[in-house]
């Protein structure tokens, strides 16, 4: 029940934030925010709390292996949203999302192996995402009063799906299905419906760019959490914020040296 009532506080505060920093700073910032480990991370540590360190290690190594999907739906959603409406789109992504959750759960592996496997699954990502131009400084026309609270609501019915599905499934299930991008899914949707796949496709690349940080939290809970217990929890959040904050610094540097060897 804890975790439920966190998801279901936490997630669609996280939808409501990032859409309010999408309207503020751009597209790509919803959904570097919608792509952290800001859901993820108290599931795992409610799951720490309940179920002791080897629990926690084991769902969090296998949230790596999550991870993979959420690249995959990144890619699938971008692509599709070209061609489909809101709902086939949703509909085609989250079917890749569980079609690979589904092979992922057959796989066995260590956590430095799932790591791995996060990192080349988000590079390749990254090469896969459509290109866009750089998003306009124009003025966002005002959103309607519903936008928000549906926003919230879908996500929260979003959180009672998820989490009736994996609950008696064990770590391994619980790993996998922590990241499923519930909130992402939300955040999309809406963009593609209100705004079309060009602001969709920025949105999911920022998504992807955090997918970095959101690796390193797992990992570092993977392998801290049985030698020094909650502490690992604070350390791979440190992290985390560090990763995307040279992520971030990293992009910009290469776009600002696209930018300048133009002609």
């Amino acid at each position: 029940m804890g975790i439920l009532l966190l998801k279901l506080f936490l997630a669609p505060l996280l939808v409501v934030t990032s859409t309010l920093a999408g309207r503020r700073w751009g597209s790509e910032v919803a959904g570097i925010l919608v792509g952290l480990p800001i859901v993820a991370g108290p599931i795992l540590f409610i799951s720490y709390l309940q179920h002791g360190a080897d629990f926690a290690s084991g769902a969090a190594s296998s949230s790596l292996l999550g991870l993979v999907s959420i690249a995959a739906f990144a890619v699938v959603f971008s692509r599709a949203a070209g061609r489909f409406g809101w709902l086939a789109t949703l509909a085609t992504s989250w079917t890749a999302v569980l079609a690979m959750d589904v092979a992922l759960s057959l796989v066995r592996v260590t956590t430095l192996v799932a790591f791995a496997f996060t990192l080349v699954a988000t590079t390749a990502a990254m090469i896969l995402m459509p290109r866009t131009e750089p998003e306009a400084e124009l003025e966002q026309p005002a959103s309607p009063s519903w936008d928000l609270p549906s926003r919230a609501i879908a996500t929260g019915i979003l959180v009672l799906a998820v989490t009736t599905a994996s609950g008696a499934l064990g770590p391994n299930w619980t790993g996998l299905l922590a990241p499923f991008p519930t909130a992402m899914s939300v955040v999309a949707t809406f963009v593609h419906a209100q705004h079309g796949p060009a602001a969709t496709a920025r949105t999911l690349a920022g998504a992807v760019m955090s997918l970095l940080s959101f690796a390193t939290f797992c990992l570092s809970v993977a392998i801290l959490v049985r030698p020094i217990g909650g502490a690992s929890f604070v350390l791979g959040a440190a992290v985390t914020v560090a990763v995307q904050l040279l992520a971030v610094r990293t992009r910009e540097t290469l776009r600002n040296r696209r930018t300048t060897l133009q002609p």
